[in-house]
């Protein structure tokens, strides 16, 4: 039986379980994943959502920002995700372009997610005007997680990554999103980028569990990129971004480590070689012997 860090049975991750959350006011913990040594180690963390993010256009295959990632790199990489995950409620990001053409395309997509890749909801960006279509892919029977506030598959109409929600028509607007998003249904919001207060505000206001990242502490629940915390992107973190670790430096020193003890010809000793049975050596150095006597 697995545990939880405290000890406790654990159980499965479902939308319902999201909302009695919600309900009993415990925090969400949400990161990132995109491998299966990845996946398989936040969920044994006993962390309640894995999503695999679009954020891997950048941090998995160097992209220099999320609207590159194709539907067939997503899905891979969510195939890879599922076979670690056991606990966690797990949530693929639908990619730029994926549900953005037209409504049948966008379930279409939406379907591969699940049958092929394994996840259990995706995620859209987008509120009040995604609202119909998430209520289309709802009822094809396929939950979606929102994402509104700062949307980096929007980068090019925000004119960059910019905190949104700080006019008062802003407000409004994200209010009427996450109000909208509530209503078609949604597992949970994903609020990012927008001010503390903000967020408070739509996290009070709706019965759908929010999702903060550079969003303050009132959110229901916290999402971090997990290359975030293990100081393994190659650019400034974001004010919000905590570092957990550095990985950085561990497999810098590893590395150069393992190429030090290659060119002092000290990597492999003797103890990390495999080795010829005893009768096996005997017999080879008889037939050695022997061709050195004939070769004189």
């Amino acid at each position: 039986m697995s545990l939880t860090p405290a000890g406790e049975p654990r159980q499965k991750i479902t939308v319902a379980s999201l909302r009695e959350k919600k309900l009993q006011h415990q925090p969400i913990t949400c990161l990132t994943a995109y491998d299966y040594a990845a996946a398989r180690l936040v969920d044994e963390a006993a962390i309640d959502i894995i999503l695999v993010g679009d954020s891997l256009a950048q941090t998995m295959l160097g992209y220099e920002n999320t609207l590159a990632v194709s539907v067939d790199e997503m899905l891979h990489h969510t195939r890879a995700v599922h076979r670690g995950v056991k606990h966690a409620f797990l949530i693929a990001d639908m990619p730029f372009g994926s549900y953005h053409v037209g409504t049948d395309e966008a379930v279409k997509n939406a379907t591969r997610f699940i049958k092929e890749g394994g996840a259990e909801a995706v995620k859209m960006e987008g509120g009040e005007k995604r609202a119909d279509l998430i209520r289309r892919i709802i009822d094809a029977e396929i939950p979606v997680a929102g994402h509104i506030g700062l949307t980096p598959q929007s980068v090019n109409v925000m004119s960059g990554y910019k905190v949104q929600g700080k006019s008062l028509s802003a407000i409004e607007q994200l209010m009427r999103d996450a109000v909208a998003l509530d209503r078609a249904g949604v597992a949970c919001i994903y609020l990012e980028g927008i001010p503390r207060e903000v967020a408070a505000m739509i996290t009070a206001e709706v019965a759908t569990p929010t999702i903060g990242i550079g969003a303050g502490p009132d959110c229901d629940g916290q999402v971090l990129v997990i290359h975030d915390i293990l100081n393994l992107t190659f650019a400034p973190a974001a004010k919000f971004v905590r570092r957990y670790g550095d990985a950085a430096a561990l497999i810098t020193d590893a590395v150069q480590a393992f190429r030090a003890d290659v060119t002092s010809r000290q990597y492999p000793a003797d103890s990390e070689s495999y080795h010829l049975p005893k009768e096996t050596q005997q017999a080879l150095e008889t037939v050695l012997e022997r061709k050195r006597w004939m070769q004189r």
